[in-house]
């Protein structure tokens, strides 16, 4: 790998551990036309459930006639005209000026049903003092404005609403795809890795290939320092994405269509190489290349920019954007070589500390109390989401989709619930929850190869990281909030690999991993009776 191919490489490893977890009070605004037969749409809303609750379910409950008050902030009882009767109606008004305590009470004094606010700038939970908000008997949410007015353009002026929250379910399948993606993309990484090991060590036996195996070498090994710098690397770039969000975004976009382009190809032409027809070549600048492998460069670099043209493209960029990310994953995890099993519990360890620090830690830290992880996952929030609605808004058009990191596998989520239409469509996994223990499954395939161990580690490791990932759905489940995989993940594949090194009495050297060195030129190979090589001499 040339030195660019292996920057960006390892560039793009430092955001690949960054996972979306998002934790809200969503619900669903349910609204139908009057027309025949009936037109219905859902919108989402945030709303507060130590306020009022909201129903599960539509049946039994009677909807509301919507009246349209987007002129008004309702901060006070002087600004709703005598004439107005919104009795047993729902009343949307604007975000602004006001807290949602006030605007609720001036709803509910006049009668009102259901109270929604309006904004432009997003959604948040409605706050309150607590004494205050024990007056509060209505429903209160917040909607987006601009679904108010495609309400009003998709189901005409008279339109009818009513509000609910359906319960999360307690398990969707799309997470089975998400857990096959992950087990087959750590188990795939860990062989190709071992391909590789077994390549340079036929290389040691033999000048010539040597050589060659010198020219084509891609590998990159970390050693503890290099390990605790990455990490380092890592929590410095979270915290440049916190601040500064908006600009760095589309420089981690640019770096994964590059990085993922590379890797895609480094993927498929490894099994093309495997091919032993069409391999005609032309000759350039005194270098010969196949014809093959430069329409496979030309399709991986496409397959990057189509999915970076129509990534917010929700109904099918997801596809796209997993095989680019598991594409990434395998390649680095054959590229990046651990040492030893030392390196491994530096990085695994480090790393999760890592996670925890900025999903539990953090939000005792900052001044919104959100997780720095959190916030940089789902992007930036201006101060207009996390007040009580005190800002004036003024006419705004509408803006761009949200951009997002693109550093998760995503799979549609295939039960409804509110978190469907609330801009959390998928069941996502991070880069970093796949990358991470790969590369431990990496290094006991590697090392099963030099001790000759029958794939022992390897298939004990690969099988601890699926457990891992079934612990994390399970608490996933009872906690109904996103998870730190890594928490599950590094305990599972650690302890598994140490228990299987003390078991078989290796522990010492799987902790110091082998001698063996490929291109070390001031060694010479020890050549054991079958004529394969073991250890070096000096």
């Amino acid at each position: 790998m040339s030195r660019m191919r292996r920057a960006w490489l390892l560039w793009a490893a430092l955001w690949a551990l960054l996972l979306p977890r998002v934790n809200a009070q969503e619900g669903i605004l349910h609204a139908s036309g009057n027309g025949i037969p009936p037109l219905t749409k859902d919108y989402c809303i945030r709303y507060n459930p130590s306020w009022v609750s909201l129903p599960n379910t539509l049946d039994n409950i009677t909807s509301s006639s919507l009246e349209n008050l987007t002129s008004k902030v309702f901060c006070s009882n002087s600004e709703v005209p005598s004439t107005l009767v919104i009795k047993d109606k729902a009343v949307v008004v604007m975000r602004g000026n006001c807290s949602f305590v006030d605007k609720a009470r001036t709803a509910q004094s006049h009668g009102a049903k259901i109270l929604l606010i309006a904004s432009k700038s997003g959604l948040s939970s409605p706050s309150g003092n607590k004494t205050d908000v024990q007056n509060v008997t209505i429903p209160v949410a917040l909607v987006r404005y601009y679904d108010i007015m495609d309400m009003q353009q998709a189901l005409g002026a008279s339109i009818n609403v009513t509000l609910y929250s359906p319960s999360l379910p307690e398990f969707d399948y799309s997470m089975v795809v998400i857990f096959l993606i992950a087990v087959l993309t750590v188990a795939l990484g860990g062989y190709w890795s071992g391909v590789s090991e077994l390549e340079d060590l036929k290389a040691v036996t033999n000048p010539e290939d040597r050589e060659t195996r010198r020219k084509k070498e891609e590998n990159v090994t970390f050693t503890p320092l290099t390990v605790i710098i990455f990490v380092v690397i890592c929590c410095a770039m979270l915290l440049l994405l916190y601040f500064f969000y908006k600009w760095l975004v589309y420089v981690i976009i640019s770096v994964f269509c590059l990085a993922s382009a590379m890797s895609l190809y480094n993927c498929l032409s490894a099994l093309i190489r495997k091919i032993s027809f069409g391999q005609c070549r032309i000759s350039c600048c005194n270098k010969s290349i196949e014809v093959r492998l430069i329409f496979l460069a030309g399709f991986c670099i496409a397959t990057a920019v189509v999915w970076a043209v129509f990534r917010n493209e929700d109904r099918w960029a997801w596809i796209l954007q997993d095989i680019l990310g598991v594409a990434f994953c395998l390649n680095f995890i054959k590229t990046l070589k651990m040492p030893n099993f030392k390196s491994c519990v530096i990085l695994l360890g480090l790393l999760l500390l890592y996670d925890v620090f900025f999903v539990f830690i953090t939000p005792f830290i900052t001044k919104n109390g959100e997780s720095i992880m959190v916030e940089v996952a789902a992007g930036p929030f201006g101060n207009s989401e996390k007040n009580d609605g005190n800002l004036v808004e003024g006419p705004a058009e509408r803006s761009a989709p949200h951009e997002k990191l693109p550093v998760v596998i995503r799979v549609p989520r295939l039960e409804y619930s509110a978190l469907t239409i609330c801009g959390m469509p998928f069941s996502l996994l991070g880069f970093g929850d796949i990358i991470v223990p790969g590369l431990l499954i990496a290094y006991c395939r590697r090392f099963d190869i030099q001790t000759r161990s029958s794939s022992v580690y390897y298939v004990s490791c690969t099988i601890a990281y699926a457990v891992g990932m079934v612990l994390t759905f399970v608490v996933l489940a009872l906690m109904k909030m996103g998870q730190p995989a890594l928490l599950y993940l590094v305990p599972c594949t650690l302890i598994t690999s140490s228990l299987v090194a003390w078991r078989r009495k290796e522990m010492k050297k799987f902790w110091q991993g082998s001698s063996y060195q490929v291109l070390d030129s001031s060694r010479k190979p020890l050549l054991q009776d079958d004529g394969t090589s073991r250890l070096y001499s000096e």
